[in-house]
């Protein structure tokens, strides 16, 4: 077990992370579970803290598998795992029916999550892309993209753990990848965890206005 909670990981990460102070740096996190891995990294590098939203798009008749992901960044971004829309035969139009229903997804989430605060400017600054945990990729992948569309002059993608075949597979998405843990034998992000509960919105929410009043937004 590697780590006790997310917010021990997202001090852990802030330690790696501390070549950014004193740089004018923007946190995104991929809620809801990076969240309380980012806080830590924010309050460290006294940076405002956003969300990168992204749903994954699950094949019809099995939700769970991902046929692709789509993200938030103002302009939606969608990303698909074409190998697995071929092998299950979906058709264009299923694909399009479940990526609307994703978006609409992600518009109640901004609306609860974020609200009518105000959105930190990323353009000409570390974007720094947090999250618990990589897996597969598909839904990191689709929030890179996200953040880099709103021009940044670096991202740099921060986790905890991940599989070292996916960290490469990202590589090309970013300048940067900072991650403490790359094990061959992955399994499950929670494996990493003694404590992985699920994070509730409300929690997002704290986690937000916490950020907001430290750096002087509320």
């Amino acid at each position: 077990m590697s780590f006790y909670d997310r917010t021990d990981a997202g001090r852990r990460l802030a330690a790696e992370l501390q070549k950014f102070k004193g740089e004018d740096v923007v946190v995104f996190a991929l809620p809801r579970g990076g969240a309380p891995v980012a806080e830590p990294i924010a309050t460290m590098l006294d940076a405002p803290l956003d969300l990168v939203l992204v749903r994954k798009i699950g094949v019809p008749f099995q939700p769970e598998l991902a046929m692709g992901a789509v993200a938030d960044g103002g302009n939606p971004v969608v990303v698909r795992n074409d190998d697995v829309i071929a092998m299950t035969d979906v058709s264009d139009n299923e694909f399009q029916e479940v990526r609307a229903r994703e978006l609409e997804e992600i518009e109640r989430r901004r609306r609860l999550y974020l609200g009518g605060r105000q959105r930190p400017d990323a353009k000409g600054h570390v974007a720094i892309v947090v999250d618990d945990g990589v897996a597969t990729g598909a839904t990191t992948r689709a929030a890179l993209r996200a953040v880099r569309a709103r021009g940044p002059k670096k991202l740099v993608l921060a986790v905890p753990v991940a599989p070292p075949d996916t960290l490469e597979s990202l590589e090309p998405e970013v300048d940067e990848i900072v991650c403490l843990e790359t094990p061959r034998a992955f399994g499950a992000i929670g494996f990493f965890y003694r404590d992985f509960r699920q994070i509730s919105d409300e929690e997002v929410i704290e986690i937000l206005d916490r950020c907001a009043r430290k750096a002087g937004r509320a």
